[in-house]
């Protein structure tokens, strides 16, 4: 969910791949499966740990955009049910 600033703030480019049509229903996955090794090796982490709560980090804050887009639509068809509902 948050994929493009995680791109931008761990210096790992590759994974914007994911923005090409098409292509992106593969590289999804893959990036899914090797993003974290990207970013460790782009990385400049002293150890594991702080490495992993930095990644835990940009996990919150996927959730927490994904909680607040998923608000969001709900709210818009709500709204959107309304104004059909008074026509």
């Amino acid at each position: 969910m948050y994929s493009i600033f995680w791109v931008i703030g761990n210096k790992t480019y590759l994974p914007l791949l994911t923005l090409i049509p098409i292509f992106n229903i593969v590289w999804v996955f893959v990036v899914g499966f090797k993003g974290n090794e990207w970013a460790w090796q782009k990385g400049d982490y002293q150890d594991v740990e702080t490495f992993k709560a930095v990644q835990a980090t940009w996990n919150r804050a996927g959730i927490v955009q994904f909680i607040i887009s998923i608000a969001i639509f709900v709210l818009y068809m709500f709204f959107f049910a309304s104004l059909v509902a008074n026509i």
